[in-house]
C-alpha cells in the first residue's frame, strides 16, 4: 500500500479487476466510462487512482461523455494528475468517438450463395500457390 494515503494503486490490485486485464478478459463493454478513460491516461496521482480520477472529472460532467469532451485543455488540467498531454489524449478519444458515430458502417458482402462467395474470393486466392480455407463470421 502506499503509506501516505493508504490506497491501493491499480497495480496492487486483483488482477480481474485491473482495467487493462479486464478489457482483455472481457472485452471493452465490460469496463465503466472511468476504466476506458483510466487506460487511456495510464496513472492517477499519489492520491487517487486513474480509475478514481476519471471518475471524479467524469461525476463533474454529471456522467456524460459528450459533455466531457466539450471540455478545454485548459478546464481538464485543473484536475490534479490531468496535465495537456493526458487532456490532450481525453480530448482525442471524445473526437474518435464522435467521427465514429458520423461514420457509416462498413457494408459487408452478401455471401449466401457459392457464386458470390466465389466471386468474393477469386480475386484475393487466385494466386495462392497453396490451397486455403477461410471463414467469416
Amino acid at each position: 500500500m502506499n503509506p501516505q494515503t493508504n490506497k491501493l494503486t491499480i497495480n496492487q490490485w486483483a488482477e480481474d479487476d485491473r482495467p487493462r486485464e479486464k478489457l482483455h478478459r472481457l472485452g471493452p463493454t465490460a469496463l465503466s466510462n472511468a476504466e476506458l478513460l483510466a487506460i487511456l491516461i495510464g496513472s492517477g496521482t499519489t492520491d487517487e487512482s486513474a480509475v478514481a480520477l476519471m471518475q471524479r472529472v467524469l461525476n463533474d460532467c454529471n456522467n456524460n461523455l459528450n459533455t466531457l469532451g466539450k471540455l478545454t485543455i485548459q478546464q481538464l488540467t485543473t484536475y490534479k494528475g490531468i496535465g495537456p498531454a493526458k487532456a490532450i489524449t481525453i480530448l482525442a478519444a471524445c473526437e474518435i468517438g464522435k467521427r465514429r458515430q458520423a461514420t457509416q458502417p462498413q457494408e459487408r458482402p452478401e455471401l449466401n450463395s457459392a457464386t458470390r462467395i466465389y466471386n468474393h474470393m477469386h480475386p484475393i486466392m487466385q494466386d495462392l500457390d497453396v490451397e486455403e480455407a477461410w471463414l467469416y463470421s
